[in-house]
């Protein structure tokens, strides 16, 4: 459902203070807003949002061993080959791209997960819930994608709550990136991938509406360079 978004300038003054607390570089005062006031903000539709948490699952899975045959017939079991992207096909089918990229998506299942309501938090200064795990289709004993959807019922979070979440971790992925230019040592545990990670996958979910967006991008498609 399409929303009113949030006043931008008041959800960055806040996110700026919280960057404060957590010990990292502010982006400057001219620091692009991601939203501008008068748009609108919808998530992804919620089978779309489970379906690329469960295709990441399994691009994690077989970085840690699972057969590229289990895979192939795991996604087919599930109808989910048509929500596979190109490079990651090439990787579940023969390996093929960069593996610690694709191991870095922990993050972003992470945060995809917490979108869909199934964790409490995605704290910038934490790392992923030790239970997420048992929250994600348990590919080992053959769940489907049908019956994870079932045995979890997802209940995605609020819109607004998402798109200013997404805020924070926009200025985040700055600040860190920003301490790693300088050679300064990092706050907390969590590094600028993981911030990344999770940064990715809130641009991916959050949809916005208004004159300067473009249509929603696809999972390779989204811009992070800003």
């Amino acid at each position: 459902m399409t929303v009113p978004a949030p006043d931008p300038r008041a959800v960055r003054a806040a996110n700026l203070d919280e960057i404060n607390r957590l010990g990292l570089p502010v982006p400057p005062a001219q620091f692009p807003l991601v939203w501008e006031p008068g748009d609108e903000v919808e998530l992804r539709p919620t089978g779309e949002i489970e379906a690329r948490t469960a295709v990441l699952h399994l691009i994690l899975a077989r970085c840690f061993g699972m057969p590229a045959e289990a895979g192939m017939s795991w996604l087919l079991g599930s109808h989910l080959v048509e929500s596979v992207t190109p490079p990651e096909w090439q990787f579940v089918m023969g390996g093929r791209g960069d593996h610690r990229s694709f191991v870095l998506h922990h993050d972003a299942v992470f945060a995809l997960a917490w979108v869909l309501g199934l964790t409490k938090h995605l704290d910038p200064s934490e790392p992923t819930d030790e239970r997420l795990m048992d929250l994600l289709p348990n590919l080992p004993a053959g769940e489907t994608f049908t019956q994870w959807r079932s045995r979890t019922l997802a209940a995605p979070r609020d819109a607004v709550e998402v798109a200013a979440l997404l805020d924070l971790y926009y200025c985040l992925d700055w600040g860190h990136l920003e301490l790693e230019r300088l050679g300064a040592a990092r706050p907390s545990m969590i590094d600028a991938n993981a911030i990344g990670q999770r940064r990715w996958a809130l641009e991916w979910a959050v949809i916005f509406r208004g004159p300067y967006h473009d249509p929603p991008a696809g999972w390779e498609e989204v811009d992070l360079s800003t």
